[in-house]
């Protein structure tokens, strides 16, 4: 049970009904509105022991990893949040890559020299930049 607690891993992401075909040691996120087995033991872990089921009810920052997607999932404030990561910055061997997202740049227009493909490209480079949220729309 320790390892359910403290570096789990999950099949797949949360289901209703428990699986027929199990392995001891198989872990599972149960679904808001559980059956069978997992009657009563809504957003809960469930792992399959020798002895049967076991569960662990999730307390705000419980993280497990979910196999089939290779995802994150985090318990917070009543439900499962998977494939959401969170934080203030992302360091790729100790150099800042991103961090908050900087306000909006508007397109680029006017100029004595009107180079409209050049103004196509940024406009591109800005486009992508705010869909992936990196600056504000």
């Amino acid at each position: 049970m320790l390892d359910v607690i403290v570096a789990a891993a999950v099949e797949q992401p949360p289901l209703a009904t428990p699986p027929t075909t199990l392995a001891i040691g198989n872990c599972y996120i149960v679904g808001a509105s559980p059956t069978g087995a997992w009657s009563g033991h809504a957003q809960q872990v469930a792992a399959f022991t020798s002895g049967g089921w076991r569960f662990v009810a999730p307390r705000d920052g419980l993280n497990v990893f979910v196999r089939s997607s290779g995802e994150v999932a985090v318990y917070s404030t009543g439900s499962w949040e998977i494939g959401t990561l969170r934080g203030s910055q992302v360091e790729l061997g100790g150099d800042q890559v991103v961090g908050p997202r900087s306000a909006a740049i508007a397109n680029p227009s006017g100029g004595s020299t009107a180079d409209t493909e050049a103004r196509a490209a940024i406009g591109q480079i800005l486009t992508a930049m705010r869909g992936h949220g990196l600056i504000a729309m």
